[in-house]
């Protein structure tokens, strides 16, 4: 608990056995979760048996591979139904520190914001901690464009890293998100419609042969994906298109 509202960690994964029991570990040690929700995707690996052995952890295991943004889906609407007051995404990848928990959980819980990201470009520890230059690139060119289109001032849109309050989740009409990674991108956008502020902290991340990460070509496709959210986005706003994202 956080000043009695209720911390929940959400862990969307998808073949993460490997690190998550050092995830899971960290997460604990913050002393103030709980409980933590993991959705397995329909791993091929031990995901789900080894969540399932770990302490103030509830799974739900998919039967089909449904994407990364279907078991987002999944992931807040059981945190909502458990009673989250405060919900914190953290990958089981262990690509984000869990070590930033209570900092998030504060900045919720005080009611200084209701969305706090991690930045993996404030204090600059993307290229330090191993983010390939073209992603950086890439990164950086998404994040301005975003910031042009939407009119936003966030170092970057593209972190997986995310606390968000129950009371701000409840109004996202998240069902009409994409099931894919661009789900993140949209959720971002429909914060900002509904004219909330959101908070950045300084986020050291890692990169290793265990860490999820996009190939390419759905790199590509994530890009044009996030840079269509914005542009609908700003058409809203001009009442020139009417969107089922921000509705």
């Amino acid at each position: 608990m956080f000043k009695d509202k209720k911390v929940i960690v959400v862990m969307p994964a998808y073949n993460a056995a490997q690190t998550l029991r050092q995830t899971y570990t960290e997460v604990m040690e913050q002393e103030i979760v709980d409980l933590i929700i993991l959705v397995d995707d329909a791993s091929c690996d031990d995901t789900a048996e080894i969540a399932r052995s770990l302490p103030f952890t509830k799974v739900y295991v998919h039967e089909r591979n449904k994407g990364y943004g279907a078991n987002q889906k999944r992931c807040y609407k059981m945190a909502l139904e458990e009673g989250g007051d405060i919900i914190i995404m953290v990958h089981p990848d262990y690509q984000y520190t869990p070590k930033l928990i209570p900092a998030m959980a504060s900045m919720i819980g005080n009611g200084l914001y209701h969305c706090v990201l991690g930045s993996r470009i404030l204090g600059g520890y993307a290229l330090r901690g191993g983010m390939p230059v073209w992603k950086y690139l890439s990164n950086r060119f998404l994040t301005l464009a975003e910031n042009i289109l939407m009119g936003a001032k966030l170092s970057e849109y593209h972190t997986g890293y995310r606390g968000f309050s129950g009371e701000l989740l409840k109004q996202l009409p998240i069902e009409n998100n994409s099931d894919d990674f661009v789900f993140d991108n949209q959720m971002l956008a429909q914060i900002l419609w509904l004219g909330y502020t959101i908070a950045e902290v300084s986020c050291p991340t890692k990169y290793f042969a265990e860490a999820s990460s996009l190939s390419f070509v759905r790199s590509l496709k994530y890009g044009f994906g996030c840079l269509l959210t914005a542009t609908k986005f700003r058409l809203s706003r001009m009442n020139v298109i009417r969107s089922r994202l921000f509705t």
